[in-house]
């Protein structure tokens, strides 16, 4: 992702980001993250969450996959799904569950690992029980699928990412428009900034209470430019 900061104001103007990264941002939301800031509303949610959230809803449909959705990480059925999963980089979440072959009151107790030693009489968890998914989670899963394979937006489009993390997509009239949103009167101080971000930037979000989320977390290393 490439930052473009203003030394003299030190700060992040906003971000020019690909599809790669759009996905990895979006797909947090599918996690119960999502869920929280649909409850609590996202007009009412502190810092960077809640513009993220409106993103997503605002994003016209041209930009979404074919076959993905968005109630996906807006309205998440499950914590986490395989496609959120493999966006994030996380484990993807096993629905294969195991008690053991005794009869006597062991039936309470399951396990997600094989093998595991049953906390009442100490045999083995090995017997497959079948799982049931949640109503709504089978269609859903098509769609969780899909972006798996493909992310949530569509490629060859670049985005603009701001500083809160709220995202659209970008254009040269949007970018100018920025700039003067800004009030940028010095080009000179402009300075592009490459980084890489990762799941550190999901949980400084989620703890940070403020909207200056990328200049908070990358411009440690900018150097400060006095103002004449």
């Amino acid at each position: 992702m490439k930052l473009l900061v203003d030394t003299k104001a030190r700060r992040v103007l906003f971000a020019e980001a690909g599809k790669d990264v759009v996905d990895f941002l979006f797909s947090l939301l599918a996690l119960p993250i999502g869920t929280a800031v649909k409850l609590i509303g996202a007009k009412s949610m502190v810092g960077s969450a809640g513009d993220l959230y409106r993103s997503v809803e605002k994003l016209d449909g041209t930009y979404v996959q074919p076959g993905a959705a968005k109630d996906a990480i807006l309205r998440p059925v499950m914590a986490r799904s395989p496609a959120n999963s493999a966006l994030l980089g996380l484990p993807t979440p096993s629905n294969r569950f195991f008690r053991c072959s005794s009869f006597s009151g062991c039936r309470d107790y399951v396990t997600d690992v094989s093998g595991t030693k049953c906390p009442r009489c100490s045999c083995a968890m090995t017997i497959q029980i079948q799982y049931a998914p949640p109503a709504g989670a089978i269609a859903q899963n098509a769609a969780t699928a899909v972006a798996a394979a493909d992310g949530f937006v569509r490629g060859v489009v670049t985005y603009t990412v701001m500083d809160s993390l709220a995202v659209s997509p970008m254009s040269a009239i949007s970018s100018i428009a920025l700039l003067n949103t800004f009030a940028v009167r010095d080009l000179t101080a402009l300075q592009e900034k490459i980084v890489h971000i990762g799941i550190s930037l999901l949980l400084f979000s989620c703890t940070a209470l403020l909207k200056q989320i990328l200049t908070s977390k990358f411009l440690k290393s900018i150097p400060y430019t006095h103002q004449s």
